[in-house]
Formats: structure tokens, C-alpha cells, sequence
């Protein structure tokens, strides 16, 4: 929700660029946990734990997701707006995150640090990272990413093949869109952009659902709701949305607009 937010009232560009690299963040770290299979510190004393805070731990210990996710979405905005005041608030926001997987007792402090410098890593890479795709690659590499989530066996953790779905829908969009320049605009296009991606997110989930759960149904899933993000919605809000002209891939348009 963030994420699409920030895409569509902020930084377009910017906001999809975050998006492969979250992406791809999601990957490694579910790649690394499962790989790892390293416990949690409940694992052995189940008591440590609260059965809500238990209820928040998916899968093994290493790297903490809560850690690397945060930081790479909320470091990695911070990193392209570029402001002393919401660079803090962003800081505390994670150290805040981090925080509280310690004191849950969810995590060890070897699984936050691990995740908060995989986070560092993947908010840099959404800021500096060059995604253009041009030419046959915008088609070519999502459809691998496609194919590989169709290899998946049917019990493999479901963080896979979303992951790969988030990968490929961002890696084939294109944010050639500016983002509103009024209150208002931002008002309609927050509000109404996020029912559309929601009903589409969960619109698919139940038509999917009724298909079986397989890995290459919840990819297609995640990928099409991306691209209704990215297309979809500014497509229909054309109006507070305006299309952009080929000049959208120019690197300064991660910059947010003046005034946000």
C-alpha cells in the first residue's frame, strides 16, 4: 500500500524502480531463510513467545523479513525524497520495527542485523539501480520469471512465487504518468487508486482461488495487480494522472515533486 501510494502521488519512476528492488529484496530474503532454515529463538521454548507475536513470525529465523522489508521500502523512499525530516521519520520507523522482533522475542539480533543490512543494500539499489527495459527484454524477462514460478512444486512457500509475480509486474511496467499536483488530486487518486488495487488484489485471490493455489496462479496474481497499479490506475484516473512522454526514463524524474 505504501509502495503504490508513493508510485502514484509522489515519484512514479522512482516509486517502480523501488518496486523491482523490493522485489527482489523479497527474493533473497526468503531465498536465504529457507535456504538457512535457521531457528527462531521460540523455536525450543515456545513460551518466549506470545502466540499473537508467534503469529507474526513466517518460516525460519534469518534474515528478519520485518527488518529487510522495512528497510528497503521506507529507507528506499527516503533515499530518493531526499529530506532531513522524513529521512528521520523513516530511521525511527525501522528501529522502531527492528525493535520490536527483539522484544517479541521473535528474532535473534543476529537475524535483524543480517535483514536491516540486506535492507541498506536493496534501498540503495532502488535509488541508483538503472531497470530501463527496453526493446524485447520488458517482455522477455518477466515471462522467464513466469516460467520459473510454473516449475514450482505445488508446497513451496508461497513468498516464492509472489515474489516472482511482484518481479515480473514491476520489471514490464512502465510509470509514464506524472503524479497530481494538488491536494485534491492526491485526495481522489489516493483514495480510489488504492479500491482499485485492492479490488483487483482480492477480485483475483477469490476467481484464482477457485483454480487451486498454485505457484504460477498467485504469480500471474501479484503481476497483474502491479500492473494495474501502474497502468490500470492511471488509466482510469487519467485525469489527475496525465500520461508522460518517452522523456518519463530520464533519471531526474525519481525526484518528487516540489511541494510533496
Amino acid at each position: 500500500m505504501v509502495l503504490s501510494l508513493y508510485t502514484l502521488l509522489v515519484s512514479p519512476r522512482g516509486g517502480r524502480d523501488l518496486g523491482v528492488a523490493f522485489a527482489l529484496s523479497y527474493l533473497v530474503n526468503s531465498a536465504l531463510k529457507y535456504g538457512l532454515n535457521l531457528p527462531r529463538p521460540f523455536t525450543d521454548d515456545p513460551a518466549l513467545a506470545s502466540a499473537a507475536a508467534r503469529a507474526t513470525a513466517g518460516g525460519p529465523g534469518l534474515p528478519s523479513g520485518h527488518a529487510q522489508m522495512s528497510a528497503t521500502l521506507w529507507l528506499g523512499i527516503a533515499a530518493q525524497v531526499r529530506r532531513p525530516a522524513f529521512t528521520l521519520f523513516a530511521a525511527v520507523l525501522v528501529a522502531l520495527i527492528i525493535a520490536s522482533r527483539l522484544v517479541l522475542h521473535v528474532h535473534f539480533p543476529s537475524d535483524v542485523v543480517v535483514g536491516l543490512l540486506l535492507g541498506l543494500a536493496f534501498a540503495y539499489l532502488g535509488t541508483h539501480g538503472q531497470f530501463n527495459q527496453q526493446g524485447a527484454g520488458r517482455w522477455a524477462i518477466p515471462l522467464v520469471l513466469l516460467a520459473l514460478s510454473a516449475l514450482l512444486p505445488a508446497g513451496t512457500p508461497r513468498e516464492y512465487s509472489a515474489g516472482l509475480g511482484l518481479l515480473a509486474g514491476y520489471w514490464a511496467g512502465r510509470a509514464d504518468f506524472a503524479p497530481p499536483h494538488d491536494w485534491a488530486g492526491r485526495l481522489v487518486v489516493g483514495v480510489l487508486g488504492l479500491v482499485l488495487i485492492f479490488a483487483v488484489y482480492l477480485g483475483l485471490g477469490a476467481a484464482l482461488g477457485a483454480l487451486g493455489h498454485s505457484p504460477l496462479l498467485r504469480a500471474l496474481r501479484y503481476a497483474a495487480v502491479v500492473l494495474v497499479a501502474l497502468h490500470g490506475v492511471p488509466l482510469l484516473l487519467g485525469r489527475w494522472l496525465p500520461h508522460t512522454a518517452s522523456g518519463i526514463w530520464d533519471t531526474k524524474q525519481k525526484e518528487p515533486q516540489p511541494g510533496l
